[in-house]
């Protein structure tokens, strides 16, 4: 056994492949960036962040389905009403599935699935945004004092390829007109959620689900008029 200073001479050099130079696998990030206009149209704050907050709710997702098979285990999402659902994947019937969107008119009676939401602001912060299922403060829709309007969100159209890299980007505005200017410093990406049930119709609407939240490293202010854009971009091999 090795105790004390022996154990730092050991004369051992770390072969140059177990460096984390980026050669073994992709290297994912994730930037938000948001561009500010005041009432003329004129830009007058870019700020640009690394993003790094995926949620409990978006990891939880991600869980193979062996997880579920092998710990016999579900998985709860907690929307941004605190309302909690529970999720337990199978390929058997009457085992819930989440519900992606598609071009048909749904399952059963659910209509046309929307996923992605809106990408929410709001006026607080979080410390933990892991733990996050929904913004400390938002900043709701409208035209009255401390709202913001909320255009349409963007999706992406599709991934984007270029040479090693892959990315793509949802964008989402916002237009001041609640009289005074507006601090936004805590953004989230919403989605909605539905669970399916494998070889049935039946459904279960889990509502809308907080995935994506960042603190920003310093408030944007949006004048009165003035509106601002909101993009996420995610990239693999930047």
């Amino acid at each position: 056994m090795m105790v004390g200073k022996g154990v730092t001479d050991i004369n051992i050099d770390i072969p140059t492949d177990a460096y984390d130079i980026g050669n073994g696998m992709p290297i994912f990030s994730a930037y938000l960036l948001a561009i500010v206009k005041d009432s003329t149209g004129k830009v007058i704050k870019v700020h640009k962040q690394r993003s790094h907050s995926p949620t409990a709710n978006f990891i939880g997702l991600l869980l193979p389905l062996t997880w579920f098979n092998n710990t016999g285990n579900s998985y709860t999402v907690t929307n941004i009403t605190s309302g909690t659902c529970s999720y337990k994947p199978a390929l058997n019937a009457g085992n819930p599935n989440i519900g992606y969107p598609a071009n048909n008119p749904g399952v059963g009676n659910l209509g046309p699935m929307n996923y992605l939401v809106m990408i929410q602001v709001g006026s607080g912060s979080q410390s933990n945004s892991y733990s996050a299922t929904g913004l400390a403060a938002p900043i709701s829709n409208g035209s009255g004092s401390g709202q913001l309007i909320y255009n349409a969100v963007n999706s992406p159209a599709g991934v984007v390829v270029s040479g090693s890299s892959a990315y793509f980007v949802i964008s989402q505005s916002y237009t001041n007109q609640s009289g005074g200017t507006i601090n936004i410093t805590e953004v989230g990406i919403v989605l909605s959620l539905t669970l399916v049930q494998a070889k049935s119709n039946p459904y279960t609407n889990c509502g809308n689900i907080l995935v994506w939240y960042d603190v920003l490293s310093s408030p944007i202010s949006v004048p009165n008029g003035g509106s601002v854009t909101i993009y996420y971009t995610f990239t693999v091999n930047p």
